[in-house]
C-alpha cells in the first residue's frame, strides 16, 4: 500500500482531505484543556472533564496504535434563511454525520487490512475522548482559527473530521501551517461574544457559544441566545471567515459538497409545525439525523 492508495481509496469514499500521524506522540494541547476546563469553558458539558485524563494518551482509545489517519468530510452549502423555518447549522442538514463517517472508515480500515492483515483499527468520530483537530493538524488537514475550527488553507473550515487509529505503521503526512493574521472577523461576528482570548491563546468559552445553548444545554439558555434565531447550531463565524469566500483561483474553496448524505432530503417542517409535534413525530423526524441530539425537550425550548 502506498500513500497514493490511502489518498485514492479515501477521496472514493467522499473524504476530501486525508493524511497520516503518528499516534504515540504526546498531544501538545493537554495541558491547555485542562487550564480551559479549570476556566469553567466547557459549560454543564461535566463529561469533558470526567474524561480528562483519557486525552493524555490514545492508548486508551486503541492499545498499541501506531498511526492515525485523519479524513476530512466537506460540508459546505447554502443555508439561506427562510422566514418561518429553523435554522440549522450546516453539518446536521442532512443525515448524521457520525454513521455516515463510520461506515466509511470501517470501510477504509477494510480495504487497508489488505496490506497489513495484522493490524487492529479503530473509527473514532466524535465518540472517544481523543483531540481529533491536533491529529488533523498533525496529519496536514489544517491549522487552528482564532474561532478554534481548524482551518485548511485551500479548502476552509467546512469539513468533518475522522480518524481512524492502527496499529499498523504508515509513513506520516506534514503538518499543516497557516494562520489568521490580524483578522479577527469571526470574533467580531460572534454575537454572543463566545470567542475569547485566554491563556495565551483564542477559544470558546462553551457558556457563551449559541451551539452549546442550543444542542448540550439542559438548563434555560440567557436572553441574548435567543436573539441570534439560531435552532440548532451556528455558522457565525464560518460564515465571516475569509478562508470559506469563494475564490477564482482556488474553485475547491467554499464548493457545495455533493454528497447525498449531507445534503437536506427535503423540507424541514415549520417553526409552528414543530412547535405543535408529539414526542413521536419529533422521533420520525429525527431518526437519523444529528439534530436528535437536542431531545424532544431541547427542540421545544429552542422553538418556543
Amino acid at each position: 500500500m502506498t500513500p497514493n492508495d490511502l489518498s485514492n481509496w479515501a477521496r472514493d469514499l467522499g473524504f476530501g482531505l486525508v493524511g497520516v500521524c503518528s499516534a504515540t506522540e504526546p498531544f501538545q494541547g493537554f495541558e491547555y484543556y485542562k487550564q480551559w476546563l479549570d476556566r469553567g469553558h466547557h459549560a454543564e458539558m461535566g463529561y469533558l472533564a470526567r474524561q480528562a485524563h483519557l486525552k493524555s494518551s490514545l492508548e486508551s482509545v486503541l492499545p498499541g496504535a501506531k498511526s492515525a489517519i485523519v479524513v476530512g468530510m466537506n460540508y459546505a452549502q447554502p443555508n439561506p434563511v427562510r422566514q418561518g423555518f429553523p435554522r440549522i447549522a450546516r453539518y446536521a442538514l442532512g443525515r448524521d454525520y457520525h454513521r455516515v463517517m463510520r461506515r466509511r472508515l470501517a470501510t477504509l480500515a477494510k480495504q487497508i487490512g489488505q496490506s497489513f492483515p495484522e493490524a487492529m483499527f479503530r473509527a473514532c468520530v466524535d465518540s472517544a475522548p481523543i483531540f481529533e483537530r491536533e491529529l488533523a493538524n498533525r496529519a496536514g488537514l489544517g491549522w487552528f482559527g482564532k474561532n478554534s475550527m481548524l482551518i485548511n488553507s485551500r479548502q476552509g473550515s467546512m469539513f468533518l473530521i475522522g480518524v481512524l487509529l492502527t496499529s499498523a505503521e504508515l509513513p506520516y503526512s506534514t503538518p499543516a501551517k497557516g494562520g489568521c493574521g490580524t483578522c479577527k472577523k469571526c470574533i467580531e461576528a460572534c454575537p454572543t461574544g463566545a470567542i475569547v482570548h485566554t491563556d495565551g491563546r483564542w477559544n470558546v468559552d462553551s457558556r457563551k457559544c449559541i451551539s452549546f445553548w442550543t444542542i448540550e444545554a439542559k438548563s434555560a439558555p440567557p436572553p441574548n441566545i435567543h436573539k441570534a434565531g439560531l435552532a440548532f447550531g451556528c455558522d457565525i463565524c464560518q460564515e465571516v471567515c475569509p478562508f470559506n469566500e469563494p475564490r477564482s483561483s482556488q474553485p475547491e474553496r467554499a464548493r457545495t459538497t455533493d454528497d447525498p448524505n449531507l445534503l437536506p432530503s427535503g423540507p424541514d417542517p415549520s417553526l409552528d409545525q414543530i412547535r405543535d409535534m408529539s414526542e413521536a413525530e419529533w422521533d420520525s423526524w429525527t431518526r437519523g439525523r444529528a439534530i436528535r441530539r437536542s431531545g424532544y425537550a431541547g427542540w421545544k425550548r429552542n422553538i418556543r
